[in-house]
């Protein structure tokens, strides 16, 4: 002991201070290594609460994958974490299943915490680093290259587990995929070391060399992840990236996955990570407000759709349903934001997207059995696919050919409301979207709306569902839209994704429910206020005078109360016994139709070449009489009519609130159409050679020709090669706009009074409004056929009806048309073609010289039973080419 103490005692001052120096740098060691282990641990609890030790089996009661762990969110799992710490509770080993493919458990953790301490104050021999350069275990993101390093160091061992280790680890992670497959950027070293999961106590001289490290590069995102917490730590100084920008190189990353998906076992390693990345990028996305923090987040998105092999059936069962209710939870920026990103993608590339979510839904329908009581709507795959469908709807538009300009103006005065509108306030019932049709939130974000894209970049057929169409409840999904409520999903938000004929029944119970509605409100103002009870908008009129009686009572009507014109039609023709089930009205809008039309009138012109109508700009008419003609149009439409309409595409679009440019001369003036592009296209001097100015020429109602200047003083200016541009411009709006302005306005007007509360412009395009009104020009009559019904005897094995059909098919065109007028009332096929008119042929009597009857209102056609097949073919055809008029059977 003296011995000792006198030789301390005799050591110099400066050997004392070394010593005193090893033993603070061993305990600053120590302290570390065992802050590093606490941390490891706790990581483990951590993922031990959120994600299981994979064992189905496990009986730790503080382990998800415990049958009777209840779930926590992953702040609560991060305090529990602590918890279990503190008392050094039960830690799980990773089942095998979890191995190589979760991020949760290292390769270490199944050692103790006290072998992790013992371990880390022993060297690393040489051996034990190569290996773990080999695994690539400090690999946290991943670029081309190294992707590539890996894949042939694991082609020279012929082992690829430790890719399928990095990419198991990098693509289940959020952090590591946002910072993967970068451009040419580096990320700065505070980035890394967040990733790498690095001690937070880090010594000065660090910290200046990271901060130094960060001024040289811009801050690409902070992706920082506190180590149990799942929340995202982001820095500050984000750099955001424009609406267009793309940080990553999508090319790189199509490149490898064509390089490792043709690998089953790395495959597998995608769908793996896949399924463990989408329910925290839901949270994140959920409860974290991440992407406002971190735009890069998107990058994730774009780096897993950019696999081919989504649509594989693989995926369809969990791990796409589960990214697609992941991408559901993007707030709307970040929607308008990708939109316009995968806008600047090839046809081939969005219609592989299109598919990929469209293979989802129909998997979805096909494999369950929904019904009234079990709803597609209830299905949260289908509505998240759905959901996402919907952002590449709006990228396809986008990436299309899209006007946002040329708008027509909207009308100043509003509508005027009926007295009615007081009581319905009265009885809670004061009606919805008064200020017009709902408009999408996502139209509003991106300042593009669907009647904006005159061509899409793939067909917007591509994106109807029929098996979804099948098995919607139309009645149920209607209510879900009017309701709008969070919890209840409606198919009708995302119009894209059903047929005409679907949205047409959607259309037709919002009619119904509104004719019901002001039938109520009528009967109770009878009740109240003694009004006489007129449930119904009557129209009492004279076949022989049907314009002036039907017009003149719908401009009373327009005036005194317009909400009467949503009322159901109800129509009587004098002296005629006919009840008006639907057939009456029909015959009423052919007769109408056809008298307005007719060109001795003089409200529209005739193309003989087009087959079309235009607006007369010379017409003697008022305006209140083209203000009746569009109610006559609207009445058709709620009252599900067809009509014998010939209008050009742009009329449908100025209806929808788009002016009419050059692409429309195309259809509705195709000749001068054709002189405008040769006027664009020529080579050689316009004004020598064509000698045009602004000043052109058109005929009125007598053929007088009428000069009309396009600028001011325009037979003054010539059209030139640099203005020529500015002439067609000019002649176009004229044509299609300026000249007829007055009595387009008018004719909106009145078809706005009675579509204007209606979802009409929220579900159509303008090419499904004209198939609306106009019905379908196909024909096909085995259509009919196969699905028309037999009574009173009949059946489709009866003689009568197979001869019947044989007469049928062998008529000529002309001749089918009359058979359809003289049965439903209208010669043209309904929306969706003729199968879907659900015809009726009931037996009448035994033969006899009697011709066929018909009811138009319910389409059903009463055939007696002739006794040869001539007399059938000799009594339908006199039925059919001299049938005018109703009467009582």
């Amino acid at each position: 002991m003296n011995s000792a103490k006198a030789s301390s005692e005799c050591a110099p001052p400066e050997a004392n201070a070394s010593e005193q120096g090893k033993t603070l740098a061993n305990n600053h060691t120590a302290s570390r290594m065992k802050r590093a282990a606490a941390k490891h641990l706790i990581e483990r609890y951590y993922h031990q609460l959120t994600e299981g030790c994979g064992n189905e089996a496990c009986t730790n009661e503080f382990c998800a994958s415990c049958p009777s762990f209840l779930r926590m969110d992953n702040n609560a799992a991060a305090i529990k974490a602590l918890e279990l710490f503190k008392i050094n509770a039960k830690l799980c080993d990773p089942h095998p299943s979890k191995k190589g493919t979760s991020t949760a458990y290292v390769e270490n953790s199944t050692k103790s915490s006290h072998s992790i301490i013992c371990c880390s104050e022993t060297k690393v021999n040489k051996r034990e680093m190569q290996a773990q350069r080999e695994d690539f275990k400090d690999v946290n993101y991943l670029t081309e290259e190294k992707v590539y390093e890996i894949l042939d160091l694991c082609g020279e061992r012929e082992d690829y587990s430790p890719l399928i280790r990095v990419i198991g680890r990098v693509f289940s992670s959020a952090d590591a995929l946002v910072l993967s497959f970068r451009k040419a950027k580096q990320h700065t070293k505070e980035e890394l070391k967040s990733l790498q999961g690095k001690d937070e106590d880090k010594d000065e001289d660090e910290e200046e060399k990271a901060a130094s490290a960060g001024s040289m590069y811009d801050a690409e995102a902070s992706s920082s992840r506190s180590s149990f917490g799942g929340t995202q730590t982001r820095d500050n100084n984000v750099h955001k990236l424009g609406t267009e920008e793309l940080s990553i190189d999508v090319d790189a990353v199509r490149r490898v996955y064509s390089k490792l998906l043709s690998n089953e076992k790395i495959e597998t390693a995608f769908l793996n990570a896949l399924v463990y990345l989408s329910p925290n990028v839901e949270c994140d996305l959920t409860y974290h407000n991440v992407y406002s923090r971190d735009p890069n987040y998107l990058n994730l998105f774009i780096i897993v759709m950019e696999n081919s092999n989504l649509h594989s059936p693989e995926y369809l069962e969990m791990a796409l349903p589960l990214f697609c209710k992941a991408m559901s939870k993007l707030p709307l920026p970040a929607q308008a934001k990708l939109i316009r990103l995968w806008s600047k993608y090839t046809a081939d590339q969005i219609r592989r997207m299109v598919e990929t979510f469209q293979q989802l839904i129909t998997y979805r329908v096909i494999s369950n059995e929904f019904s009234s009581r079990n709803l597609v709507n209830d299905d949260d795959a289908v509505v998240a696919a759905t959901k996402c469908l919907k952002i590449v709807h709006y990228a396809n538009i986008i990436a299309g050919d899209v006007d946002t300009g040329h708008n027509e103006e909207e009308e100043d005065e509003p509508v005027a409301e009926s007295s009615e509108i007081t009581l319905q306030e009265l009885l809670g019932e004061e009606r919805r979207n008064k200020k017009g049709p709902r408009v999408d939130p996502l139209e509003t974000e991106l300042g593009v709306k669907t009647i904006d894209c005159r061509k899409p970049l793939v067909s917007f057929e591509d994106f109807i569902n029929e098996p979804l169409n099948d098995v919607l409840e139309m009645d149920k999904d209607y209510t879900f839209f009017k309701v709008e409520t969070e919890n209840k999903f409606s198919f009708m938000t995302c119009p894209f994704i059903l047929n005409a004929v679907t949205k047409n029944l959607g259309l037709y119970y919002d009619n119904r429910i509104r004719m019901y509605s002001e039938r109520r409100i009528t009967v109770l103002y009878s009740l109240v206020q003694g009004q006489q009870l007129n449930p119904y908008l009557r129209l009492k009129v004279r076949r022989d005078h049907i314009i002036d009686d039907a017009l003149v009572r719908l401009e009373m009507i327009a005036m005194e109360n317009p909400a009467d014109l949503k009322k159901q039609l109800y129509v009587e023709f004098e002296g005629e016994q006919g009840v008006d089930e639907g057939g009456v009205s029909k015959e009423f809008f052919q007769l109408v139709v056809e008298e307005i039309f007719n060109p001795d009138i003089g409200m529209f012109t005739y193309d003989e070449s087009t087959k079309l109508f235009w607006f007369n700009t010379s017409s003697f008419e008022t305006e209140g009489q083209f203000t009746l003609i569009g109610i006559v149009l609207g009445l058709a439409i709620y009252n599900n009519c067809i009509l014998d309409v010939h209008f050009p595409m742009v009329v449908y679009r100025k209806l929808l609130g788009k002016k009419g440019t050059f692409r429309d001369l195309e259809d509705s003036h195709p000749v001068l159409h054709q002189s405008l592009k040769e006027l664009s296209d020529y080579d050689g001097s316009v004004e020598d050679d064509m000698m045009i100015t602004f000043q052109i020429s058109q005929t009125d109602l007598f053929g007088t020709p009428m000069m009309c200047d396009l600028r001011e003083n325009g037979d003054q200016i010539p059209v030139t090669n640099e203005n020529r541009k500015e002439f067609v411009d000019l002649y176009t709006d004229h044509i299609l706009n300026k000249s007829v302005e007055k009595q387009f306005r008018a004719f909106k007007r009145g078809f706005h009074m009675v579509t204007n509360e209606s979802p009409l412009k929220y579900l159509f395009r303008p090419e499904e409004i004209e198939l609306l009104v106009c019905g379908s020009p196909n024909l096909d009559f085995q259509a009919l056929e196969d699905t028309t019904e037999y009574d009173g005897g009949y059946a489709k094995e009866s003689r009568i009806v197979r001869e019947f059909w044989e007469i049928v098919h062998a008529f000529t065109e002309e001749q089918k048309r009359f058979f359809l007028q003289f049965t439903t009332g209208t010669d043209r096929a309904p929306v969706g073609g003729l199968g879907k008119l659900k015809m009726i042929i009931a037996k009448n009597g035994p033969d006899s010289d009697r011709l066929p009857t018909s009811h138009t209102c319910f389409n059903v056609l009463l055939l007696p039973e002739y006794c040869s097949k001539e007399k059938l073919s000799e009594r339908l055809l006199k039925a059919i080419t001299y049938a005018k008029g109703f009467g009582m059977l």
